[in-house]
């Protein structure tokens, strides 16, 4: 018994949580250690600041790799969604606040959303293929239908909100000032919102349930069509909120500089723990694995590390933190395989 008890007690945790954070803060304090600058007040708005986008990305894509999905549409979404936005506004001559570029956006973004919801919900197409499929339509179209080229100016709502801020901070060694954008607060709300709807209400109950297995949770009573079909309807608003928060932030929209993103932010969430086949994740290692993601990017000066070798780095961090996450769920399959074998061996006695 007592045996029993120490194996438990000191045994090493089975989520990816605990190790990702361990690495991130061995990470900080490395950066910390080599620079003097990492602990530095401007340098932690600067990387809550660079977290704001790669952030509502990941809610978006966490959603879907949770029920079972994969999406890697979602950069020309945002971009289709943010352009077309920032067109309508400017051949408007619009001068209200930033709501309704919001409002008109997370719209577009759920049409979207819903084509690829249609096809991997009602028509049982792989996500993998129609999200492929859907990323160049969504690119021929501003390109092709919108003639989409750089934006240098946007409306001035956008512009305001862009440049609005919480708080401003200051260091007291090299005199450089950071701000906490306005924007943060919606990568907040976002996460308040996945969390809630995941966690209290049958619709999130229904994500994680298809994600695991799709035929049990029909038998279990939930629609599994239209569940999928929602869920990309879901990540579609929150990647055309997210281009919207780029844009404003730039305070230019360029209609290709989100393409090319899908990899680090999919490798962020998976990073964190959410597996790959989807039923299991949270929202914690969520963060965890894109804020380590974000924060390799974004400290190579600190480290003193030429910025051409970024790709190396974060390509190594994806490789090894999947590695263990794939590890980690290979391992919790074949304990279930085992379990239930020696139940139907018990069960045949």
């Amino acid at each position: 018994m007592n045996k029993t008890l120490e194996k438990k007690k000191f045994s090493l945790p089975h989520s990816s949580e605990p190790y990702v954070f361990l690495v991130l803060l061995l990470l900080c304090i490395l950066i910390e250690i080599r620079s003097g600058q990492f602990f530095t007040a401007n340098n932690i708005v600067d990387i809550c600041s660079a977290m704001i986008v790669p952030g509502l990305f990941a809610a978006g894509t966490f959603m879907v790799i949770i029920s079972g999905g994969i999406d890697i549409s979602f950069p020309a979404l945002a971009s289709l969604a943010t352009y077309a936005t920032t067109r309508l506004m400017l051949n408007m001559n619009y001068e209200g606040g930033v709501l309704i570029p919001i409002l008109i956006a997370l719209a577009i973004g759920a049409v979207l959303g819903a084509f690829n919801g249609l096809f991997i919900g009602y028509f049982d197409l792989p996500a993998m293929i129609v999200t492929l499929g859907s990323s160049n339509v969504f690119k021929g179209i501003m390109q092709g239908a919108l003639k989409s080229k750089q934006l240098a100016v946007i409306p001035v709502g956008m512009r305001t909100y862009g440049t609005s801020a919480l708080f401003t901070v200051q260091n007291s060694q090299s005199g450089l000032t950071s701000r906490m954008p306005v924007a943060f607060i919606s990568l907040v709300l976002v996460y308040a919102v996945v969390y809630f709807v995941l966690h209290f209400t049958m619709f999130g109950r229904g994500i994680f349930a298809v994600g695991g297995n799709d035929i049990s949770a029909h038998r279990a009573g939930i629609h599994v069509k239209r569940t999928k079909f929602l869920v990309y309807v879901f990540a579609g608003m929150i990647a055309s909120l997210a281009g919207v928060t780029r844009t404003c932030m730039m305070q230019q929209c360029h209609p290709t500089n989100m393409l090319g993103m899908e990899m680090n932010i999919i490798a962020g969430v998976v990073l964190g723990g959410t597996a790959m086949a989807g039923g299991s994740g949270t929202l914690i290692g969520c963060v965890l694995g894109t804020l380590l993601i974000v924060t390799v990017e974004n400290s190579m000066i600190l480290l003193g590390i030429s910025t051409t070798w970024k790709s190396v780095f974060v390509g190594a961090i994806i490789l090894i933190g999947t590695a263990i996450s794939a590890y980690q769920s290979t391992r919790k399959i074949r304990k279930k395989k085992i379990g239930e074998d020696a139940k139907a061996e018990g069960g045949a006695a």
